[in-house]
C-alpha cells in the first residue's frame, strides 16, 4: 500500500503504514502468486533425509580458542570458532539506554555498554510493552532519548555497523525457544506431520498462558516430561531477568542482565541432536563443559560423546585443517573436474559454474552440462554453509536447453538447502538463467575470521603504475591486440580473412614487433604510491607471493587475439559455453580421406574400332 506522491513534482512515494509490515505482506503475496511456499515434508522424506548422511561433530580447544567442525560423510560443512577475547554477543539481554531516535529511518540507537551504539529498528520493537494507549505505532512515540529499554542482541557488529537489537526477547532451550509475553506457538516445518500433531497436544499442557514457544527439530521424540522441564527452566530464567530489569531501571543502564553460554554449549545445544552419530571433544576445558551438559539436558545422547586422548591433533586426523584452507580459495574444484568461482562483493556474492576439466563420459552436450550443474548445486550449498556467506547470492549455472533439466537442478539445490539451519529463501530463476537466493547473515564469515585486509591496498590486490601498463603479446586481460599466430584466422590488409593452411595462397607471417621498453616512473609519483611487499594471506597460513615488483617486467603466456571479419549477431537460443580448460587425453580421430575417382563423362559410351 503506497501513498500518492507529494504535490509539486514526481517525488518518491511513501508507504502507508509500517514499512516492515508492508514488506512482509508483499513477500507473502509474491509467495502465494508464485507458489513457492515450502510444503511440510512427509515422514518418509524426513527419515530418508536423516539416513542419507552420516553426521559427526569435532571440538578442539587450544590456546584460548575453541573450534567446532560439523562433518557430513567425512566432509566439512560447518565451522564455528570463538576466542576468549572476542566472544559473540548474540543472545545477550541488556538493559540499554536510548541515545537517539531517527523517525525518518524508523530506528533508534541504544547504548548497551559496548562503546559503539547498537541499532533498534521499528520492526523489532515490542509494541505491547511500549504502552502506547491507542497512539500510532511509531518508534518516536514509543521511545525517547534517555529511556531505558530491555533489548536482546540478534546480530554481532560487523565493520562499521553496530550490533542489531530486538525488544522481543526469546530464550533458547534444548527442545524449544521460550518467548515471554507472547501467545505464539510454532513448530519446525522440518518435522513430519505426525510428530507435529503430537507436539501440539503436549504444548497445550506444559506452556504457560502468557508465554509462547517455538519448537526445535531436536524435540522430535521428546517426552512430555522433557519438554516440561525445558519450559520450567526457561520460565525461571526469564523471571530472573525480569527481576534484574525491575531493580535496575532506576538509573543503572546500560547493564548486562543475561549472557549466553560459551560457543561450545551453544553449538551443542542448537546443532547436536539425534542425527549425529558421534561427538569428539579435544581439550580439558571443553570436555568438562560438554559432558555434564549432555548428562543433564540430553542423557540419551551422552553415550555418543568421546574424549580425544591421542597426541595427534584431532583436526589433522579428520583432515579438517586441509579442508579449511581450501575453503578460503576463490576457486573450488568439483569431484568430476568442474569448478566454482566464488566472488564476494559489497552488494552480493556471485557464484559462477564452469565445466573445467569435465568433458563428460558419453551422451550429448545437454547431459554433460546437467550432470555438471547437479554436482555444482550440492557444492554451492556446502560452500555457503562452510564459508557462512549471507546476504544476496546469485548462482550462474551453465545454460540448459530443456526445462526439465533446469527444474531438476533447482530441486537438487533446494534439497541440499534443507540441511542448512540458517534461514534462506530461493527466488525464481531470472530470464538469464541465474538463480537468486538470500541467506541470513549472522556473524563473520570464514574468510573474515582467518584473514585481515591488506594494509597497503585495503584488499584491492593490484599494483598501481604512473602510466598505462604495456602488456606483452598475449597477456591475459590486456587492453591491446596481439598478432595472430600463423595457421590461425587473421585479418589481412584489405580486410578479408583467409585460413593460413599453407600451400597456394599462403603468405609468410611477419615477425612480431619487439615489445616497447617500459618508461621509468617519476620519483615524485612513486613517492605517493604504496606497493605490496607481500600479499595478504590468512592468519597463520603463508602464501607464496604472486605479485612482481613494479620495476620488473611481468612475464605472461602468449595468447593470440583474433578479430572476426563480420559482426556477430545476437541469438536468443545460445548454446552453453562448455569448452574445457584442457584438451582431453584421447586424441580425436581424423576423418577418413576418400580417394578421388575420375567422374564418368555424361552421354552414351564411345566405341573405338
Amino acid at each position: 500500500r503506497a501513498a500518492p506522491p507529494r504535490r509539486g513534482g514526481a517525488g518518491p512515494a511513501a508507504v502507508g503504514g509500517r514499512p516492515g509490515r508492508e514488506a512482509r505482506k508483499q513477500r507473502r503475496r509474491d509467495g502465494r502468486e508464485a507458489g513457492r511456499r515450502k510444503p511440510t515434508i512427509t515422514e518418509s522424506e524426513f527419515l530418508a533425509r536423516r539416513e542419507s548422511v552420516q553426521r559427526a561433530m569435532v571440538v578442539r580447544e587450544s590456546a584460548g580458542r575453541t573450534q567446532i567442525a560439523v562433518l557430513e560423510d567425512g566432509v566439512l560443512v560447518e565451522h564455528y570458532v570463538a576466542n576468549e577475547t572476542n566472544a559473540s554477543m548474540i543472545g545477550n539481554v541488556y538493559l540499554g539506554r536510548v541515545q537517539n531516535v531517527l523517525p525518518s529511518m524508523e530506528a533508534a540507537f541504544v547504548d548497551i555498554g559496548k562503546g559503539r551504539n547498537a541499532v533498534l529498528y521499528a520492526g523489532e520493537v515490542n509494541w505491547d510493552a511500549a504502552g502506547l494507549d491507542g497512539q500510532p505505532r511509531r518508534i518516536e512515540t514509543a521511545l525517547k532519548s534517555g529511556d531505558t529499554v530491555l533489548v536482546q542482541v540478534t546480530k554481532d557488529p560487523m565493520g562499521h555497523k553496530g550490533a542489531r537489537l530486538t525488544s522481543q526477547v526469546s530464550l533458547p532451550g534444548r527442545y524449544l525457544v521460550y518467548v515471554p509475553n507472547s501467545s505464539m506457538t510454532g513448530i519446525s516445518r522440518k518435522l513430519p506431520d505426525t510428530e507435529r500433531s503430537r507436539l501440539k497436544r503436549i504444548l497445550k499442557a506444559v506452556v504457560p498462558e502468557k508465554a509462547g514457544v517455538i519448537v526445535r527439530t531436536a524435540a522430535e521424540g521428546a517426552s512430555e516430561d522433557e519438554l516440561g522441564q525445558d519450559v520450567e527452566r526457561l520460565t525461571a530464567q526469564w523471571a530472573e531477568i525480569d527481576k534484574k530489569a525491575a531493580s535496575s531501571s532506576g538509573g543503572a543502564a546500560p547493564k548486562l542482565l543475561y549472557g549466553e553460554p560459551d560457543l561450545t554449549i551453544r553449538v551443542v545445544r542448537d546443532v547436536f541432536n539425534e542425527d549425529f552419530t558421534s561427538l569428539v571433544v579435544s581439550g580439558e576445558g571443553a570436555w568438562g563443559v560438554v559432558q555434564p551438559y549432555l548428562r543433564n539436558v540430553a542423557p540419551d545422547l551422552a553415550d555418543r560423546v568421546t574424549r580425544w586422548t591421542s597426541d595427534a591433533d584431532v583436526f589433522a586426523e579428520h583432515r579438517i585443517d586441509e579442508q579449511l584452507l581450501k575453503a578460503m580459495d576463490r576457486k573450488v574444484w568439483l569431484p568430476s573436474g568442474g569448478s566454482l568461482v566464488i566472488d564476494r562483493t559489497e552488494a552480493m556474492t556471485v557464484v559462477d559454474v564452469n565445466t573445467g576439466k569435465f568433458t563428460g563420459s558419453g551422451g550429448n552436450l545437454e547431459e554433460t552440462v546437467t550432470r555438471n550443474n547437479l554436482e555444482a548445486a550440492e557444492e554451492v550449498v556446502r560452500q555457503l554453509r562452510l564459508r557462512d556467506i549471507g546476504g544476496i547470492i546469485v548462482v550462474d549455472f551453465i545454460d540448459m536447453v530443456l526445462e526439465g533439466n533446469r527444474d531438476l537442478v533447482l530441486r537438487r539445490l533446494l534439497e541440499c538447502l534443507g540441511r542448512d539451519r540458517t534461514k534462506h529463501q530461493v527466488a525464481e530463476v531470472t530470464s538469464l538463467g541465474l538463480v537468486q537466493m538470500t541467506r541470513k547473515r549472522v556473524g563473520q564469515g570464514l574468510l573474515e575470521v582467518f584473514s585481515e585486509p591488506c594494509e597497503h591496498c585495503q584488499g584491492r590486490g593490484v599494483v598501481i603504475h604512473a602510466e598505462p601498463v604495456d602488456r606483452r603479446s598475449g597477456d591475459s586481460g590486456s587492453g591491446g591486440q596481439a598478432p595472430a599466430e600463423s595457421g590461425g584466422q587473421g585479418r589481412s590488409e584489405g580486410g578479408s580473412s583467409r585460413r593460413g593452411r599453407g600451400g597456394r595462397g599462403s603468405e609468410p607471417a611477419a615477425p612480431p614487433e619487439p615489445a616497447p621498453v617500459r618508461q621509468p616512473i617519476p620519483a615524485g609519483f612513486m613517492a605517493s604510491l604504496v606497493h605490496h611487499d607481500t600479499p595478504a594471506s590468512p592468519t597463520g597460513v603463508e602464501q607464496p607471493s604472486s605479485i612482481e615488483p613494479a620495476d620488473e617486467p611481468v612475464e605472461q603466456p602468449a595468447v593470440a587475439v583474433v578479430e572476426p571479419d563480420v559482426q556477430p549477431q545476437v541469438q536468443l537460443d545460445i548454446q552453453p559455453d562448455v569448452q574445457p580448460d584442457v584438451e582431453p587425453d584421447v586424441e580425436p580421430a581424423r576423418p577418413a580421406r576418400r580417394r578421388r575417382r575420375a567422374s564418368a563423362p555424361s552421354g552414351p559410351p564411345i566405341v573405338h574400332d
